[in-house]
């Protein structure tokens, strides 16, 4: 398989992809893991997703110009880069596996939940499910780092991480400044973040390991009941590594809490996290 070639990254990224050193990875290290092979391909399909959700949320908040003009000029770049880094990691260690048919199959499926429809009825509350799915993202790469012992994955993991938590910071100013605008209460705020962590635990992964089987495997029908033993198998490693404070303290700060309410709600906002990101 031709390893693919970046497009030239605005000057604004980061890092880019020369600093990611693919040629010292050890692949005789991961070749034969390959829950660490869905986990990355996954991934890979999910990120190089970014540009139709990231033109549907710049649509969204056309009337936000700060806000739009992040999303299209740094945040869906930032996000197409983490998924061509992923790619050519995949490309370099498993070149068998045919990269584009996988995810233009996955594709397929995907960018039908990228709607504006599917998006919290006003900007603020889009902006709260925002810090979920940054939290999500952020939290999967700092344990995939852990996960793995592979320097050149690590150093990939670690880049991508701090990047979602920038991103993270960015959704969540939006936040506060639209938040103020619609005189949200921390009721509905917690029901838009409870919405949508109910909601990212599997679909997106799913959709991506079931195509990722359907290459791997060469037929459509793949069964349901394995593309869920997949995606525990796949959750087992991240549980096992998912740096849980880490997860709760983002989860909490859009809602404002008294330090003292804060430790109150923890251990339940623990429990919850821990029953529906990680099983």
């Amino acid at each position: 398989m031709t390893v693919p070639q970046p497009a030239p990254p605005p000057a604004e990224l980061s890092w880019s992809l020369a600093d990611i050193d693919y040629a010292s990875i050890d692949i005789a290290s991961v070749r034969d893991n390959r829950t660490l092979f869905y986990l990355l391909t996954a991934a890979s399909f999910i990120e190089s997703g970014s540009d139709t959700y990231a033109s549907n949320l710049s649509t969204y908040f056309a009337d936000v110009p700060d806000a739009a003009a992040w999303l299209a000029q740094h945040w869906e770049s930032e996000e197409l880069q983490h998924g061509l880094a992923l790619r050519r990691y995949v490309a370099h260690v498993w070149p068998e596996f045919d990269w584009q048919r996988g995810y233009d199959r996955f594709f397929a499926e995907y960018s039908k939940t990228c709607s504006i429809d599917n998006f919290e009825p006003s900007q603020a509350l889009e902006m709260a499910a925002r810090c979920v799915v940054e939290t999500g993202t952020a939290t999967y790469y700092r344990a995939l780092e852990q996960a793995s012992a592979e320097p050149v994955l690590r150093d990939l993991s670690r880049r991508i991480a701090n990047d979602e938590v920038r991103h993270y910071k960015y959704f969540f100013r939006y936040f506060n400044t639209l938040r103020e605008r619609e005189q949200l209460g921390r009721r509905k705020v917690f029901v838009a973040l409870a919405r949508r962590l109910l909601e990212i635990k599997n679909e997106d992964a799913e959709i991506a390991l079931r195509n990722v089987l359907r290459i791997e495997q060469g037929r459509e029908d793949v069964a349901e009941r394995e593309v869920r033993a997949l995606n525990s198998r796949c959750s087992a490693v991240v549980r096992r590594h998912l740096p849980i404070e880490m997860t709760v303290r983002m989860l909490l700060r859009p809602l404002h809490l008294h330090a003292r309410f804060e430790d109150l709600v923890r251990r339940p906002i623990v429990a919850m996290v821990s029953r529906v990101m990680l099983y």
